[in-house]
This record gives structure tokens, sequence and C-alpha cells, in this order.
């Protein structure tokens, strides 16, 4: 908690900074568009730690700028969205220490259909899922490729797309060890008609750990999109194996995998989705990032058996008040660990316009997990309601109040935590 976490913290951030520049001087353009916000909120809870008992409250003060980046379409295009800032608590209940979180995705095409692609992702994730969602229990994860793509467009109905990557897996905290990653890719596709494709991919990945341990998966797929006017639905199927070498000892593992996407307009004012995935992995991959429920414990196993699903329903009424609902589901199978972790829960959105300028919302969330090694079972529960003015085109305050709590076999682990947040946001362009 001293002086080393925060030259890791300010090494985490670093690559933002990189890839700002690059975003904003490599690829002028005056048609591009920039946004640019300020803000600043105050965060109190009664217990800041999350602790079952002896609690202490303690003021959150955060201060940050969020920036949002799309090039004019042409032969180099990027696309970025992050947030960078500073959180101060009052009586030093955690560290004071910078934070952030980005997208970033750009490519370039260096001569036809040869192109060069570059992608940051940086997020803050917990550390162990069985540990409370504190500052100490998070580190920044972030997750740099590049690599260059080519699309052969054999005829009118085939092509093909081949494909090689470096990725780079860097953690803030230094009992995490940082990957580094090579992938190759080839894949086939076939258009049966307009609205209907399939194929056959082949992938190759070996993830290289700081610790010597080294990870190698193999994937072959069978892929399909269909289109209809209201759906959408693509997918894949096919097998994987995963070998872990570390040290002297080697561990492999085989099993189907396979996505699922459908994405429907019930009507023109409400949409339904459904995401699923099953994966023979490595917790440095991007799971976390793509389903944003789902989460690795980094203290287990480096191989992971994952299985992701999330089914969602939004709905825009005509008084201008949204409904968002959300269920999800997770297995992590940790290959050479007894350990498994399952989970699912629901998260409920309802807002609307309450006056002139201001809307208020409620939002409801539940997380049920379970831990096959020691049958434990734990609960959460969350309560918010909040509401947001525009004093301005340009100004917003915002106001909110909530409740956690979570329910343990392990009492250690239990917690009530009453939050009150306001803040305000100012867009400078």
């Amino acid at each position: 908690m001293g002086r080393p976490q925060n030259v890791r913290v300010h090494r985490s951030i670093a690559p933002m900074m990189l890839v700002l520049a690059v975003a904003g001087t490599s690829m002028p353009s005056a048609q591009a568009q920039v946004e640019l916000t300020g803000g600043l909120d105050s965060r109190y809870t009664d217990n800041a730690s999350k602790a079952s008992r002896d609690e202490e409250s303690d003021l959150e003060s955060r201060v940050y700028i969020k920036a949002e980046y799309t090039s004019d379409p042409g032969r180099c295009n990027a696309t970025f969205a992050g947030t960078l800032g500073y959180s101060n608590w009052l009586d030093g209940t955690f560290d004071d220490e910078a934070y952030g979180e980005m997208d970033f995705l750009g490519d370039c095409e260096l001569a036809n259909q040869l192109y060069w692609d570059v992608a940051n992702t940086l997020r803050e994730v917990t550390q162990s899922s069985r540990s409370s969602d504190t500052p100490d229990n998070r580190t920044r994860k972030n997750v740099f490729s590049t690599g260059p793509r080519y699309n052969w467009r054999i005829n009118e109905t085939n092509w093909l797309t081949l494909s090689t990557r470096y990725e780079n897996t860097e953690f803030s905290e230094g009992d995490t060890s940082d990957t580094e990653r090579y992938l190759g890719s080839a894949a086939w596709n076939h258009a049966f008609s307009k609205t209907f494709n399939g194929g056959v991919s082949a992938n190759y990945s070996r993830t290289e750990y700081e610790t010597g341990a080294e990870v190698d998966v193999k994937t072959v797929n069978l892929t399909f999109g269909r289109n209809w006017p209201t759906m959408d639905v693509s997918g894949a199927i096919g097998v994987s194996e995963i070998e872990t070498k570390a040290g002297s000892s080697t561990q492999s593992s085989d099993g189907l995998v396979g996505e699922l996407s459908i994405q429907r307009a019930l009507t023109p004012s409400s949409d339904w989705y459904l995401r699923a995935a099953h994966q023979l992995t490595d917790r440095s991959s991007n799971v976390d990032f793509v389903f944003e429920n789902f989460q690795f414990s980094l203290e287990d196993s480096i191989t992971v058996e994952t299985t992701t699903v999330s089914t969602g329903f939004d709905n825009r009424f005509s008084n201008g008040a949204t409904l968002n609902v959300e269920f999800y589901g997770s297995q992590s199978d940790y290959i050479d660990d007894p350990e498994r972790e399952d989970g699912g829960g629901v998260n409920f959105r309802y807002g609307r316009p309450i006056a002139e300028r201001t809307t208020g919302h409620i939002g409801l969330g539940y997380d049920y997990l379970t831990y096959a090694s020691d049958e434990l079972d734990e609960r959460i529960t969350r309560f918010e309601v909040g509401a947001e003015h525009e004093a301005s085109r340009d100004l917003s305050l915002t106001a909110k109040v909530g409740h956690q709590n979570k329910v343990s076999d392990a009492p250690t682990s239990e917690y009530d935590e009453n939050w009150v947040l306001v803040g305000l946001e100012y867009r400078f362009r």
C-alpha cells in the first residue's frame, strides 16, 4: 500500500496515454468525431472495506476525464473510448491512486485487402472471486494486440481470411503473472445466399507466462450466420485442445467448444438478445471483457474451461421511459485445480423522465455464487435509486443512493453497505 503499488498503477495507465496520443496525432481528419467530458463525484459509504464487523465509513472523491474518438472513414480507421481519473479516500481506508479504462480499435490498409490491426483494452478486474469487491481486491488488466490480416476474395461467394497477432496482457499487481500470446488463424467462408453464410476456421495460440509456464490452444470450428429482417443469428461449433507446460510437467485437455449470438427486434421499440460461449482458455484471455458479468479467479489454475451465457430484454416506451432486464450465468472449471465456480444472476433497471430535463432510475441486482471445492454458497443483492438533471446542454448533475448486502456460508465474508453519491459532468466538446 506504499510507493511500489503506485508505480504499478502508473504502469498500467501508460498504454492508455500512448493510445490517446496515437489516436489524436496519427489519424487527423476534419470529419473525425471527438467528444471530451470532465467529471467530479463523491461517494460516501458506511462500510468502505465491506467488512462483516467493525464497519468503517469513508468518503471517496474522484476527478476524471472521458474521451471518445472516431476517425473519418479512410485508409486508416480508429475508434477510442476511455476514462482516466484519480481517486482520493478522505479517511485513508484505501490508497489514493490513478485509475482508468479504455477500448481502442484501429486498422490500416497496407495494400489491397492487406490490413494491419491494433487493439487495446484496459479494465479493472477482481483478483479473487471469494473476496469482497474493494480496491485491495482489484487489479488493472491491460490487453494489447497487433498484427496483419489478409482478406482474400476468391470469388463472389467465397473468401479466405488469414491473420496472425501478437498479444500482451499486463496486470497492475505484481502477484499476477503477465503473459505474451502468439495467435494464428485461417478462416474460409461461403455465401450460400444473401442472408446465409457458413464456413470453417482453424485457430492456434501459444501463451507464455512470466513464470515460465506455456499454454497452447488448438481449435477447429464450423461457423455460420443467418439474417432475417428482424433477427440475426451467428455462431460456431467445434473441438479444442489445450496443453499446459509448467516445469517438467505437461497436462492436456480437450472437448467440444462453441458460441452463439442471437439478436431479435420484437417490436420497433423492444429488442431481445442471447449470447453464449463455451471455451478452453487461460485466465489472461479476454473472456471477462466480452462477457462483463464473468470473472476469472486469478489465484486459481491458469487454464480454465469456461461456460458463459447471458440474455436480456430492452424496451423503450412512448413516454421516454426505458426498461432493461438481463439474466446471466457462468461456470469456471479450473483444469489443473479442484476448484469449480458457478454463478448466475439478474440485473434490472428502469428509467423515466420525472421532470423537465430530469430523469430518474431504479436498479436492482442479484448474484448467486457457488464454490464446489468446499460447497460454499454466496448471495449478493444490490439496490440503487437515482436521478440525473441536465442543468444545460453541456452540464449534468447526478445523485444516487444505494444498498448492497452479501450473505455467505462463510460468516466472515458477509457484509451490509449503504452509500450515497453526488456528482457532475461537463462536456467540453
